[in-house]
């Protein structure tokens, strides 16, 4: 008896512990709700596990309700695209798109974005890859990918995707993207313009 009674507060105070992550983040990007288009500057940071030195670039991020996302640098020689479902990364001139319908890796990564440019009205609450934590006025959301089968895991790009948002002004602090081959590409966000 007292085994039931112990998991059933444990799942009690687990539901309370995510609605008020759910609230917190609803709280922090209410302020998407009002805007069209929200535009900030970007500096993007590369660091490779078998170099020493980082590389440096920066750019814009623009991003338009309800599911455009674009962080494009040096004038388009390096993007990161969202357009619904498709997603689309420049490197160095190459190409590459997929689509978070095939590639489930990135659908969190589009239902969180979503979520955001909606002001939090999209529901994040049964994303089962996604952590929100919080430290100090920085809420932390950390998406963990999973994998189906070895092949999947396999073609996975990223071994966790990391967004903060500041919950005083609701602008994304950062956007850090850790790869499986050990490299680690992280978007700092400045200079917000939320557009109405």
């Amino acid at each position: 008896m007292r085994k039931i009674a112990f998991i059933l507060i444990s799942l009690c105070l687990s539901v309370a512990a995510a609605t008020a992550q759910t609230a917190d983040f609803k709280k922090a990007v209410g302020k998407y709700k009002a805007a069209k288009t929200v535009t900030a500057q970007v500096k993007k940071t590369v660091s490779k596990a078998a170099l020493a030195k980082s590389e440096v670039t920066r750019g814009t991020l623009t991003m338009k309700a309800p599911s455009e996302v674009s962080i494009v640098m040096e004038g388009g020689k390096d993007q990161l695209l969202m357009k619904g479902s498709a997603f689309t990364m420049v490197a160095r001139g190459k190409r590459h798109a997929t689509d978070s319908r095939e590639n489930p890796q990135f659908a969190t990564f589009q239902t969180v974005f979503e979520s955001i440019l909606s002001g939090g009205e999209k529901s994040i609450s049964g994303l089962t890859d996604l952590k929100i934590t919080r430290q100090g006025q920085q809420l932390v959301l950390t998406i963990t990918p999973q994998a189906a089968d070895k092949k999947s895991r396999r073609r996975m790009m990223f071994t966790s995707l990391v967004l903060t948002i500041d919950t005083q002004t609701s602008q994304l602090s950062s956007l850090t993207m850790k790869e499986r081959n050990g490299n680690t590409t992280v978007y700092t966000f400045s200079a917000f313009d939320f557009k109405k």
